[in-house]
């Protein structure tokens, strides 16, 4: 599966909205749509579905374009997650996830099936909240539900417009961090729309940054902060810590050494950055950390010097 924007271009009453823009995306990539208010991130989004018309160019889907396509037949091979969740009221959970596979015509043993996968996935008991309503749950549990019911019927892509946008901090990392785990899980396409930079850089494979309409840069989150093309670029993404940035990026697995000497006192986790290691030997005042992975077998050892002299801040 793959899709391609082709010299799109886009007006509203008379003013360009959308100019130029290209764009390739392929089978399993996390595509983050990054840029201030206005820049035309979710007008991209609404194209691609064609809940907005666009005025030039050629949006192709699987090679087809996507004017070709009945439309409620494209919209059902693209899973629709925003901020404001949209749940039925009046529905189950359960019943709000298997929407669209019911429209489909999938038989209930498989709906039910495919329900309760979701919201394991999602890190909620199917037993304790498939027959709940949308008003019996909290913002971060509703939004977990939107997130399901846009993946229910297995889609093509999984197109999300900021859907974490209106959620406390707390509740917002512990849905990215979901939502990073789906993807590696299941290699989903997803096209994520945003304005938050903390979190295109901890979500996307790759960052398309806009601008007024038009893409400004795109790489991989780490190519962005190494080599921002222009001011522009620099001053969105955070000049003055943009080596900072780098670090959340970099994983210390590769770095781990073997214990030599004393072995040290405080433990961490294979999986965690250099920023967050650094962090914690700040905070405990060391310059040297036990590494362990999930079942607490010691690894080696990270130590501070290691990680800022390898990360070229």
């Amino acid at each position: 599966m793959t899709i391609k924007f082709q010299k799109i271009r886009k007006h509203y009453d008379g003013a360009a909205a959308i100019t130029d823009f290209n764009l390739d995306i392929q089978q399993g990539e996390l595509v983050v749509l990054l840029g201030p208010s206005g820049s035309g991130k979710s007008t991209i989004l609404k194209m691609l579905n064609r809940m907005v018309s666009h005025d030039g160019g050629h949006i192709f889907f699987n090679g087809q374009d996507i004017n070709s396509f009945n439309v409620q037949d494209l919209r059902r091979r693209m899973g629709y997650a925003m901020q404001s969740v949209g749940l039925f009221p009046h529905r189950t959970v359960g019943h709000n996830i298997a929407t669209v596979p019911r429209l489909l015509g999938w038989d209930a043993q498989r709906v039910q099936a495919r329900v309760n996968e979701l919201l394991q996935l999602l890190a909620m008991d199917p037993k304790q909240y498939a027959g709940r309503y949308p008003h019996q749950l909290s913002g971060g549990q509703q939004q977990r539900v939107g997130v399901a019911r846009a993946m229910a019927a297995d889609p093509d892509v999984l197109l999300m417009d900021e859907p974490f946008g209106a959620l406390d901090p707390v509740t917002r990392a512990a849905l990215q961090l979901q939502l990073k785990k789906i993807h590696r899980a299941t290699g989903q396409t997803i096209l994520f729309v945003t304005h938050d930079i903390d979190e295109a850089l901890l979500l996307a494979t790759r960052i398309v940054l806009l601008n007024h309409g038009r893409i400004v840069q795109m790489g991989t989150p780490l190519e962005l902060l190494q080599q921002p093309t222009n001011d522009f670029v620099a001053d969105f993404l955070g000049r003055a810590d943009l080596g900072l940035k780098q670090l959340s990026l970099r994983p210390i697995a590769p770095h781990i050494k073997a214990i030599e000497g004393t072995e040290p006192i405080h433990t961490i986790s294979h999986t965690v950055t250099f920023k967050e290691a650094i962090s914690h030997m700040a905070t405990l005042h060391v310059s040297s950390l036990r590494v362990v992975n999930a079942d607490g077998t010691v690894l080696g050892q990270v130590h501070a010097t290691d990680l800022l002299e390898t990360s070229d801040v």
